[in-house]
């Protein structure tokens, strides 16, 4: 992923350095919202270095706001980034769910979520580009809380975050997200932490997420999409050494690698 506050074509660059396949493109500010981006460079960037991209927004918009006004003017903003996706050839956005409405029901919530989401996917529709929603720790990160957005809204994929599913549960949600809605999937996201409740963004295989375990998951359901690295350091390495990991497992619990004797990834994916 992009990091919103830098030029977006220089953040494509480095990452087609890198040999990354597709960037994840958030547009947000304070450097990369609608009203900052020249889609043109983006477009050519992207097609100069072969790359792909999927669109991802600000998670803090709110979308089920109680004022009217407050949550017409993030579903506009919603509206904006569909269409700047629309002209990259993008054709899928994430959108995450509202939770913050203090002293109103869960009821009220899901309501106001929903209100906005049929709104976004008739411009989508309209454009070419579909609306998934992210799993978030907390409101909706089981299979029955996004099922209040999912069921009553067949057209919405599902992104799904391994990384949320590890926080604030008493267990990964993965499985559980997967065996309701893996026929949803469209995008993935991958980094660690250690649970609890903090988001740490962590390289794969420094915390408690069982990547080999994840990636057996997602094969099952023969997903072979995109799954964004959101490893969030300085040190770009980290990056790198999470893209071999991820690259290497997913061939060794797929049989299409040899799986080296007493490794971790033999005692996970041997299975």
């Amino acid at each position: 992923m992009n990091h919103p506050g830098r030029d977006v074509v220089s953040e494509i660059e480095w990452m087609a350095e890198l040999g990354m396949d597709f960037i994840d493109l958030t547009l947000e500010p304070p450097a990369a919202a609608c009203h900052r981006i020249n889609p043109e460079r983006i477009r050519h960037a992207l097609g100069e270095h072969g790359m792909e991209a999927i669109g991802h927004t600000a998670y803090y918009l709110p979308v089920a706001n109680p004022f009217e006004s407050i949550r017409r003017a993030a579903v506009e903003e919603l509206k904006r980034c569909l269409d700047a996706f629309c002209h990259l050839g993008i054709k899928w956005m994430n959108v995450h769910p509202d939770r913050n409405a203090p002293m109103h029901e869960r009821s009220f919530v899901i309501a106001r979520n929903l209100l906005s989401l049929r709104d976004l996917i008739q411009t989508g529709r309209d454009c070419g580009v579909g609306v998934m929603i992210e799993n978030l720790p907390g409101s909706f990160n089981t299979a029955k809380q996004l099922g209040e957005l999912l069921d009553p809204l067949p057209e919405v994929g599902l992104h799904l975050d391994i990384g949320h599913c590890n926080l604030l549960t008493e267990f990964n949600t993965t499985d559980e997200i997967m065996a309701a809605y893996g026929s949803r999937l469209k995008h993935v996201h991958m980094h660690d932490n250690k649970g609890g409740s903090a988001d740490l963004h962590l390289p794969l295989g420094t915390g408690t997420v069982d990547v080999a375990h994840h990636v057996r998951t997602l094969q099952s359901k023969g997903y072979d999409g995109t799954i964004t690295l959101e490893v969030f350091s300085p040190d770009r390495h980290y990056l790198a050494h999470s893209r071999d990991l991820l690259r290497r497992t997913w061939d060794q619990c797929a049989g299409r690698a040899p799986v080296p004797a007493g490794t971790t990834e033999h005692r996970e994916c041997a299975c």
